[in-house]
This record gives C-alpha cells, sequence and structure tokens, in this order.
C-alpha cells in the first residue's frame, strides 16, 4: 500500500548554528503575530523566516511575503547555514517528555519520504476536513521555495513494533540534534542510512495505510503541488521528487502517543436566545438530554481539577464509553459534569450519525449542545470564532474569567472535553468519516526546522 524512502535531508549546520532552541519552531499553524515576533527576535536564521506565518497581516498574499522566504532560503545554504547531508537516510525522531499530569514519556517515529495518494485510493487517510483558503497560502510558498519546510504528522500500525526495532538497530552512538521544546521536551534525530536496513524498513512498510494525525492541509497542500508541477512540467515519472512528501511517522501502537483532550470555549451572543441564560435555564435545557452534577466547595481552580479527575476516573473504571464532559458557566461561576443520559443512537439529532462519530465526545458538544441547544450554527461560529480551543484548562479558565466581567453582550461557556483515543481516529479514517473541528490534539507538536526537504526536480526518490 503506503510507498516510502529514505531522503538527503536539509538541516542547519551545526557549526554556523550555536543553539539549536533558537531556529526551530512548532509547526507554523500555532503560531500568531506576537508569536512570530519573539521568534524572529531569537536568531536572524530562525526558521519562522522561511516557513512564514501571520505577518505582515492575515490572509496576505502579496509576493513579497514569499520571495523573502526564497531569498532567506538561498542565502542561508550559500552560506552553508542549511546543508544537504550527502546520503539518504530515514531519521529517527525520539521525544522525551511529561504530559500536563507530570507522567514521563518518550514517543518514537521517523522521518522520511511518502509517496502521494489521493485520499480516495485509501492508503493515505485523513479525518479532518480541508479548506482551499489554507492551502492556498502553503502552496505558494512551497512552489516559491521549491521546499518543504514542516512534516506531516502521521500515524500507522505495527503492533510487533518491527520497523521502529530496526531502525533503533542502526543507530549511531550520537544524535545529530538534541532540542528542548518550550514544554521542556527534548526532541533528538539520528540519521539511519545502512541501506540493508532502508530496505527493510520499506518492505515492512509497504503493507501499511498512513493515517493523517496533524497536518491535513500540509498533505492536500503537497497534492496541489505535484498537480501544479503535473500541469508545468508533464507527466511525472514514478520517482520524481514532486511525487513524495515528507513526513514523521509513529506506531499507534507505541506507549509513547497521546492525545491530550481539546476543550472549547464557546462564546453565546445576546441574540441567539431570547436572553443570554443563567446557569439554572442553561440545566434546563440541558436536563432533557444530560445528568447534571454540580461541583461544589472551592475555587474555580479545584472545581476544575474535580470536574477532570471525575471524567478520568470514570475512565479509569471502564465506564467511558458514555458521553461525559465539564461545562463551567463563567458568569456564575457555577460548575458541572454532564453525563449523557441515553446512547446518542437514540437521540434525534444525532441518530443521523455514523456509529463512529456518534461515539465522540466532541461530535455530541457540537451537535446536541452547540448547534441544536445553543442555537449557534456552524457557519455562524467560523466567521465570527464563537468556540475557541484551548489545549490547557487552566489558560481556558483565564481567558473565560476575563472575558466574562460584565456578561452584558455574551456569555462565556467553557467545556471541559475527554481526549479522543487513537483507536477512535483509526475508526473514522477508514469509514472515510470526518470529525469535527480540533477533535485531536497530538502532543507533544513535532518540531519545523529539525529537517527539510528540498525539491531538485530531476533527483529520483524511492530507488534501492
Amino acid at each position: 500500500m503506503a510507498i516510502i524512502a529514505p531522503f538527503r535531508a536539509l538541516r542547519f549546520n551545526p557549526e554556523n548554528v550555536e543553539r539549536m532552541e533558537d531556529v526551530v519552531t512548532p509547526p507554523y499553524d500555532v503560531i500568531d503575530e506576537k508569536g512570530q515576533a519573539a521568534f524572529q527576535a531569537r536568531n536572524p536564521h530562525n526558521m519562522i523566516n522561511l516557513d512564514i506565518s501571520k505577518s505582515p497581516g492575515k490572509g496576505d498574499m502579496s509576493a513579497e511575503r514569499y520571495n523573502s522566504a526564497r531569498d532567506y532560503f538561498s542565502t542561508w545554504q550559500e552560506e552553508s547555514v542549511l546543508i544537504r547531508d550527502a546520503e539518504p537516510a530515514f531519521y529517527l525522531y525520539l521525544i522525551d517528555y511529561k504530559l500536563p499530569s507530570g507522567i514521563r514519556l518518550i514517543r518514537k517515529g521517523f522521518i522520511g519520504l511518502v509517496k502521494l495518494a489521493d485520499f480516495s485510493e485509501g492508503i493515505v487517510k485523513p479525518h479532518e476536513q480541508t479548506f482551499d483558503t489554507v492551502t492556498a497560502d502553503r502552496l505558494r510558498l512551497m512552489d516559491t521555495c521549491q521546499a518543504q519546510f514542516s512534516q506531516i504528522f502521521s500515524l500507522y500500525s505495527d503492533p510487533e513494533m518491527k520497523i521502529m526495532a530496526a531502525l533503533e538497530a542502526g543507530c549511531p552512538e550520537k544524535p545529530l540534534y538534541e532540542v528542548r521544546d518550550a514544554d521542556g521536551g527534548l526532541h533528538s534525530i539520528w540519521p539511519i542510512t545502512d541501506k540493508e536496513i532502508l530496505e527493510r524498513v520499506q518492505e515492512l512498510f509497504q503493507d501499511n495505510a498512513v493515517y493523517i494525525a496533524d497536518g491535513h492541509h500540509r498533505y492536500k497542500t503537497s497534492l496541489q503541488y505535484r498537480q501544479l508541477m503535473q500541469e508545468r512540467y508533464g507527466e511525472l515519472p514514478a520517482q520524481s521528487p514532486y511525487n513524495y512528501t515528507m513526513m514523521y511517522l509513529c506506531p499507534m501502537e507505541d506507549p509513547g502517543l497521546r492525545v491530550l483532550p481539546t476543550h472549547r470555549l464557546v462564546t453565546l451572543p445576546d441574540d441567539v436566545l431570547p436572553k443570554l441564560p443563567s446557569m439554572d435555564e442553561l440545566a434546563s435545557m440541558l436536563a432533557p438530554y444530560f445528568h447534571l452534577e454540580e461541583i461544589t466547595g472551592g475555587s474555580r481552580e479545584i472545581f476544575l481539577g474535580e470536574v477532570l479527575a471525575r471524567m478520568e476516573e470514570k475512565i479509569l473504571a471502564k465506564r467511558g464509553d458514555s458521553t461525559m464532559f465539564g461545562l463551567y458557566h463563567a458568569c456564575e461561576d457555577r460548575c458541572f459534569l454532564l453525563s449523557l443520559k441515553k446512547k446518542a443512537r437514540a437521540i434525534e439529532v444525532l441518530s443521523h450519525r455514523p456509529a463512529a462519530l456518534q461515539d465522540l465526545d466532541v461530535v455530541v458538544l457540537s451537535d446536541l449542545v452547540v448547534e441544536n441547544i445553543l442555537g449557534l450554527q456552524y457557519e455562524r461560529i467560523e466567521q465570527e470564532n464563537l468556540v475557541r480551543y484551548f489545549a490547557d484548562p487552566d489558560e481556558a479558565l483565564d481567558v473565560a474569567v476575563k472575558e466574562s466581567v460584565e456578561c452584558v453582550d455574551s456569555l462565556q461557556l467553557l467545556f471541559l472535553m475527554n481526549n479522543t483515543k487513537v483507536s477512535q481516529v483509526k475508526r473514522v479514517a477508514d469509514e472515510s468519516l470526518i470529525m469535527p473541528h480540533k477533535a485531536t490534539y497530538f502532543y507533544p507538536k513535532i518540531l519545523t526546522g529539525l529537517l527539510l526537504n528540498k525539491f531538485i526536480g530531476d533527483e529520483k526518490e524511492g530507488s534501492r
């Protein structure tokens, strides 16, 4: 099924970059304008100058943005700030990190090239919707610079972990890089160049499908770029670099793989319902569908901690097959644990959904609570940014409290969510279904700038 290939990565030259922490970034789509300025101030060679984000303005498509990135990219290669490895490799990528709970884990994966396949082929499987307005910017950047600057985060199945074992057997004594991220996680990269091992990994991988975890728009951009090259140059040879994209590949069975919950802060404008509901009124609206248990006897931080602990407790007790999430009414400083009374399939507004989606807490919240009970339509949510997403519940709480000081024109409702399971991601993708926006948060994020993929048209990928 999936075809993977080693490649000669372009990367920062340790002789010309004193601290890798000063030049790498998180993925471009999580960097706001303030963050971009901070990265630019760290080092003149920071990746934000190549993998441009928000500046000089949202939606800005002027040629200056892209030409500036191209000029930086060219100059850095001429000055040997960026160098290209002499041999093709798969790059073992380990992350030693801590969960917010304090538990320490190591996630294992590797970076290589994956041959592009349309979603309809069932080889590369998405679980999120993509939008052309997002990919237009990335496509122009890729075409202008003739390079791919950030990896697509994908999953594959390998119950016996044979691929990782093969790669680790060829691991050199020291990594190319060890880099700390903003949360303290240690990212390490090792090149695996032994030809027998490379061929063994390609052979082991060939019966696999690839499941996109993070980077759906980046993958769609690669598909569009391949089409653009076909229009420009005609039919591409099978081993053309334009037929491949750079991915970080992680086995689903890796014990270090985690998906964190993404909490939702919903802004309810005063024109949606006859009036902004009090918590008691809101409870009455929810009561036909949910058991509501109020959490009392402490500060708002204690409320949230108690709700999250109760949710985790029921999951650990294997009673987590029914939908459950927390609700914090910011104006009244009241917090509740909500448990769905019936199976989702027995509720009319959810009954049309396939079973794989009915199992998702985020679908119940989106369809039943946000749209049906609160009356917020998807189009308005998107246009007015009425739902915001937070991995950190404390940050979400802080924003909710600050924005609810007057509670005149809008109401802030914070929903605390369970995480979506990897098995649920696989099932949804296998059934060619789409999850709601921000249904998954794979943690930690992979770093941009550790390895780059430069397109050279007359080179061949995937040859053994």
